[in-house]
């Protein structure tokens, strides 16, 4: 089979594939550096499993992933990332995924888990397919984040890190009305009343280490 390593850090994507070279049923491995690069080699090449990191330049994983889908529905997509389960897994899954692992997993681990989803499978713990079913249940019984639509998520992870608004819009090329529209929506879908809030619950459930500085330039 032939495999795409999608990340931003050389070292990583070094390290996986002196681990995937060792495999005698791997024919070629590929490596990316970018959400764009991996499309780029997408429409040349073909490809049966992306290892594919959430968090890059360019693109998002979670953009990527869509555009595979779109694009390219026969290739199996493995989500090896940083963040723990309970930040993207559900969300990684719905949007068509085949498996997530993070990127503290031993190698045996993931070695299985590329097993699983090249034979057609999907490649979840225990814990994520329980929360898988308790989403299908009621959205009242989801985590706030997982209320966010995917662009809401995207603007809510960028927010919480620090960005600005105009540095958003830029980024995604939205105006910055719409991104402030857009944080009006993820204060309303999780319930929270101001933005030291929401930074508040993005250290809690770790997806910044500490907070910095509100987006309105004021030291929490």
């Amino acid at each position: 089979m032939k495999i795409l390593i999608a990340d931003d850090h050389a070292i990583l994507r070094s390290g996986l594939r002196q681990i995937l070279a060792e495999r005698t049923d791997i024919e070629h491995i590929g490596e990316a550096a970018n959400g764009k690069e991996v499309l780029q080699k997408m429409r040349t090449e073909h490809w049966d499993l992306l290892l594919l990191d959430l968090t890059m330049p360019e693109m998002s994983g979670l953009e990527v992933l869509k555009e595979v889908r779109q694009h390219w529905p026969d290739v199996k997509v493995l989500v090896l990332s940083m963040h723990a389960e309970d930040q993207y897994a559900i969300r990684v899954l719905k949007a068509g995924a085949s498996g997530y692992m993070t990127k503290g997993c031993v190698v045996d681990d993931l070695l299985h888990a590329i097993d699983t989803v090249c034979s057609g499978e999907k490649y979840i713990t225990l814990s994520v397919a329980r929360k898988l079913a308790n989403s299908f249940s009621s959205n009242s019984s989801l985590p706030p984040h997982e209320r966010l639509s995917d662009r809401e998520f995207q603007i809510f992870c960028m927010l919480v890190s620090g960005q600005r608004n105009a540095e958003i819009g830029r980024e995604l090329n939205l105006s910055e009305k719409t991104v402030s529209t857009h944080r009006n929506r993820i204060l309303e879908k999780m319930n929270m009343n101001n933005f030291a809030e929401l930074v508040y619950y993005a250290v809690e459930h770790g997806f910044v280490n500490r907070p910095t500085q509100a987006s309105n330039g004021h030291s929490l």
